[in-house]
């Protein structure tokens, strides 16, 4: 069965740990990384417009995937309603899970090992989630990781039981 998993959270909250040690467990799973991705996928600028019209893009690298019978897992910040709301929308034939990776700015602040959020407080980058734009926190995600709370492992065994009770089967 073809599903995807949104994992979205503030910078530095886990998301790709979280991606990519999943895959250990679900064989077939393929992972969309947001950092790995903006490598390949052009993005004009950190404008709210063309930030939704790159993740608009990465939606539909998704569902070539899922129409390949492969779960995803994409782990991108994904900070405003209407990119979630897009995603699921061009995604409505799957099973969409939206995972809120819940981590105080504090954390994700000590986690930072790019500098990135001292670079936006400085005002050395502009747009960034958490100092100088908005993240829309999800009202009702599917399932909630808090990863300043529990450990990485936790959150995979967390997730794998959530697949398991939505009844979604995978190879491990």
């Amino acid at each position: 069965m073809s599903f995807v998993l949104w994992l979205t959270g503030l910078p530095c909250s886990g998301k790709s740990t979280i991606a990519k040690l999943l895959k250990k467990n679900i064989s077939n799973l393929e992972v969309l990384d947001g950092d790995e991705l903006l490598k390949h996928l052009e993005l004009d600028d950190w404008s709210r417009d063309s930030r939704n019209k790159y993740s608009e893009k990465v939606a539909n690298i998704t569902k070539s995937f899922l129409e390949n019978s492969n779960p995803v897992c994409v782990a991108k910040i994904s900070p405003f309603k209407e990119m979630r709301t897009t995603a699921r929308k061009i995604l409505k034939d799957f099973e969409f899970f939206e995972i809120y990776v819940e981590c105080s700015l504090e954390e994700c602040e000590k986690r930072d090992v790019k500098g990135m959020y001292k670079m936006a407080k400085n005002g050395k980058l502009d747009n960034f989630c958490g100092v100088n734009e908005t993240y829309d926190i999800p009202k009702q995600p599917d399932l909630i990781l808090n990863t300043e709370k529990f450990s990485v492992d936790d959150s995979i065994k967390t997730l794998l039981n959530f697949l398991k009770n939505k009844n979604i089967q995978y190879s491990s």
